[in-house]
């Protein structure tokens, strides 16, 4: 089995991390979109007082982007934008957009990253917050399309009666956007 010539990163080599680099790359290749989807799945069972679970919910949401007619990058984000729910309920939105970051566009991460506060505009009132909230953000490129998306897709979906497609419709579009050279910019 290969392994580094290190016990402290301070001293390894060129070679060292070109083989840290390879394995890694192998094994992301092999087994995020299967991480993920496992991920997806943990969100199946509590129903948290909704007539569906949240795993439901995200089947539902990425359905109605795909009937919609989103683009393949667009349905994947729809399917995963809660999947920050199993780890991180208070911060879901930004765990859900820094997994998606690295493969979709600028666009489609700023959807994802605010959609928290944009779906509250459905019900941050019944709560005590400002259902507003999301207002701060007016004027910026990607506000209507961010309130698109809660409107047409996310709010809609926790319908037990809907015709919802079965994860298998969306794995091989996670596969394909998780096999994309991922991008490190801004």
């Amino acid at each position: 089995m290969d392994t580094v010539s290190f016990t402290r990163m301070d001293e390894g080599t060129a070679e060292d991390y070109a083989l840290v680099m390879r394995l890694a790359e192998d094994h992301k290749q092999a087994h995020l979109a299967d991480n993920l989807l496992g991920q997806l799945r943990m969100m199946a069972g509590p129903m948290l007082g909704y007539h569906i679970d949240r795993y439901q919910h995200s089947l539902q949401t990425a359905t109605r982007a795909m009937r919609d007619g989103a683009e393949e990058e667009m349905i994947v984000a729809a399917l995963l934008h809660d999947i920050g729910d199993v780890m991180a309920p208070d911060n879901h939105s930004a765990l859900a957009a820094a997994v998606l970051k690295p493969y979709v566009s600028e666009a489609t991460h700023w959807i994802v990253l605010h959609h928290g506060i944009f779906q509250g505009y459905y019900f941050f009132h019944h709560i005590g917050q400002d259902r507003d909230a999301r207002e701060r953000y007016r004027g910026h490129p990607h506000f209507q399309a961010c309130a698109d998306f809660c409107e047409r897709w996310d709010q809609t979906a926790f319908d037990p009666a809907y015709d919802t497609a079965p994860l298998e419709t969306f794995e091989p579009m996670v596969r394909r956007l998780f096999a994309r050279e991922p991008s490190f910019g801004p």
